[in-house]
């Protein structure tokens, strides 16, 4: 067994931030896809990853020289209802590596069996889930959205029971780290406060160091993690991502978007899109994404009131102003990005403006979310076919003459101009009708050929790839019904 260059940070905090388990062994481990490039990042070693030794380790049917496989403990808000131990139910941090630009990085085993927090469950996970975390994950990173990465998916040659009999597998996942707003809330529902303030100085060490510096350094590190989370969530926004199941336990302090359970993206243009078949009240639609990282923030922030300052009252007005900036860094992450899309420099008075009056046209006129701002590249040269996307094209003309008006304002060329917003608007997502058909042929036929071709195109959004041009089609019908499942 090769080692493999560990250095297990969260290990060395108390015990009773996890329980000590590793993975479950499976029947006939095979390797679906690794990737190579992230191993290279990471500094493993990918021939002998992808090898029999390598299988066995990624699959958890043993245990690679240095890891200390680990169940992470922590809670959570789900849909609003505080649950007080949730924890790893099924999967295992096998440990943490150092990656070639010096960054610690976790490499954990998702469906990897049944861990002390699993509560009656399997602890396993079936391919269909495993593929589209996998391709969304990667999909994210290639469009430059912190996430999760996706090292390796492994059929384990098991069966897993839900509804039906589904194939398993294992999907071996690299994060910043799996800390979450959830695992300071295990803490501080049992009023740990030695717990806590060891959580934090391990996030402020491996997170945001900077934080250590300041006068307060609770404080600092609370502003951190909203400006990360406004940011981010400006990030999905602005590519049509649909997260689906934003619990606390959801959220990473990290910043990257974790978890890809019942995510989707926008087809057809809709602030009030649910695609998780268990959303039912619309809790977690695309338009409540602001709003919901901000609920879940606040929960975050008062957790931190015991570390903010010795009294009480001091301490709620620490957190209340921090908080208050978590507005202002979306708005100008989003406005922002938003001025990029459609190929304006910097925020002008009018321009928000501007950009909402589009997105209100776009969803009276079913306009396809990706297709409308990648068709617009075109048109400051002249493309006149972005009008087509719209059920009446004369909505979209209006709005045009008041958009070239201010882009008459811009000093840079059009062929520039053009070539900018290409940069911002990508032609490639991951539809979920080309998702769906991917797992269906895993699934049902063994056929991962869809998978491999979907994940090369993926990999390159921005660019144009016209003998692929039909992963970027609309479906039909603009997407209206699609669900999705947690797979769990």
């Amino acid at each position: 067994m090769m080692a493999l260059p560990f250095d297990n940070s969260y290990t060395r905090l108390p015990e009773r931030f996890y329980a000590r388990r590793p993975a479950t062994p499976v029947e006939a481990p095979r390797l679906i896809h690794l990737n190579r490039a992230l191993a290279g990042e990471l500094g493993l070693d990918a021939d002998w990853l992808a090898g029999p030794d390598g299988v066995a380790a990624l699959a958890g049917n043993t245990v690679p020289e240095g890891a200390d496989p680990i169940a992470a403990a922590y809670a959570g808000h789900q849909f609003g209802q505080f649950v007080p131990q949730l924890g790893d139910g099924r999967a295992v941090l096998l440990g943490e590596v150092i990656d070639r630009t010096g960054i610690r990085r976790d490499i954990q085993l998702k469906g990897s069996g049944p861990t002390p927090f699993s509560r009656r469950g399997d602890g396993r996970a079936a391919l269909g889930p495993v593929l589209r975390e996998y391709l969304v994950s990667e999909a994210m990173a290639a469009l430059g959205i912190p996430t999760t990465r996706a090292l390796a998916a492994v059929a384990t040659g098991e069966p897993v029971v839900r509804e039906t009999l589904l194939p398993g597998a294992v999907l071996t996942r690299v994060a910043a780290s799996h800390i979450r707003v959830g695992t300071f809330q295990f803490f501080a529902v049992r009023g740990d406060v030695e717990a806590l303030r060891a959580l934090a100085d391990h996030v402020v060490a491996r997170h945001y160091p900077e934080a250590a510096e300041a006068e307060n350094r609770y404080r600092a590190l609370l502003d951190a993690v909203i400006a990360a989370q406004a940011g981010l969530v400006a990030r999905w926004l602005l590519v049509g991502f649909v997260h689906g199941v934003m619990n606390t336990d959801n959220m990473a302090v990290a910043g990257e978007t974790i978890d890809y359970g019942p995510c989707a993206f926008l087809d057809a243009y809709d602030p009030g899109t649910v695609f998780s078949s268990i959303d039912q009240n619309g809790r977690y639609a695309y338009g409540q994404q602001p709003r919901i990282a901000l609920w879940n923030l606040t929960r975050f922030a008062e957790t931190l009131l015991p570390l903010l300052a010795d009294d009480e009252e001091q301490a709620v007005r620490e957190a209340e102003a921090a908080l208050s900036g978590n507005a202002p860094a979306f708005e100008d992450a989003y406005h922002g990005g938003l001025n990029r899309k459609l190929g304006l420099g910097a925020v002008r008075d009018g321009d928000p403006a501007l950009a909402g009056d589009l997105l209100t046209r776009m969803g009276e006129n079913q306009a396809d979310f990706t297709l409308t701002f990648r068709t617009l590249c075109g048109a400051v040269e002249g493309d006149g076919s972005v009008r087509d996307l719209f059920v009446d094209p004369t909505a979209y003309d209006g709005w045009a003459v008041r958009w070239r008006a201010r882009l008459a304002e811009e000093t840079r060329a059009p062929a520039e101009i053009a070539a900018a917003m290409r940069t911002a608007n990508p032609a490639f997502i991951p539809r979920n009708h080309q998702v769906e058909a991917m797992i269906a042929a895993a699934v049902e036929r063994n056929d991962f050929a869809p998978f491999e071709t979907l994940l090369a195109v993926l990999a390159r959004p921005y660019a144009d790839q016209p003998e692929h041009a039909r992963y970027a089609q609309a479906p039909e019908g603009g997407g209206v019904g699609y669900r999705t499942f947690c797979g769990t």
